[in-house]
């Protein structure tokens, strides 16, 4: 992820899991590592102490992680697609596309990179697939170069909805 000052786009779902984390790690982890750094200090020298190394490398990634949790939710430009709305592919859009050659349909999400997630077929919208159909109608056909060649992908439906749960968006 770039860092500076660029926007990042992400749905109202994305947004909430990234600051449960934050509150999660800022609550509950905080805590749960400075308990260890104690106990394990108390086991004596810290030169050969390998329990207090590692303690303090964890507080350094949860401190590290919530820097970056901090600065993607200040960044965040949240677009929620249940107020989205036409006739085009565009972020948050939930997209059916059969392949051409072998007939099958899939459903996928367009996300912010910060929430694509392959099992629930949540897509970045930098991903090769997700650029080829962004701006395409229903009918259209995209053409997407993949490890195993082109593929042709017909836009069979596009849906604006919030997902409300960590669900695969619904098989339409």
């Amino acid at each position: 992820m770039s860092s500076g000052s660029d926007n990042i786009p992400m749905t109202p779902h994305g947004l909430r899991k990234l600051k449960e984390e934050l509150k999660h790690l800022q609550s509950v982890e905080r805590g749960k590592i400075s308990k260890e750094i104690e106990v394990a200090r108390a086991h004596g020298d810290l030169r050969e102490n390998a329990e207090y190394h590692a303690a303090k490398e964890k507080q350094s990634h949860i401190e590290g992680r919530i820097l970056d949790l901090n600065d993607w939710i200040a960044r965040a430009e949240v677009i929620d697609p249940s107020k989205l709305g036409g006739d085009k592919v565009v972020f948050g859009a939930t997209v059916v596309l059969m392949d051409t050659e072998t007939e099958k349909s899939v459903t996928y999400r367009l996300v912010g990179e910060l929430e694509a997630d392959l099992k629930k077929r949540w897509i970045a919208v930098t991903s090769p697939v997700a650029r080829a159909i962004v701006g395409k109608r229903v009918g259209d056909v995209a053409t997407v170069q993949s490890p195993g060649g082109v593929r042709e992908l017909e836009v069979q439906e596009i849906r604006f909805e919030e997902p409300q749960d960590d669900a695969p968006p619904s098989e339409g």
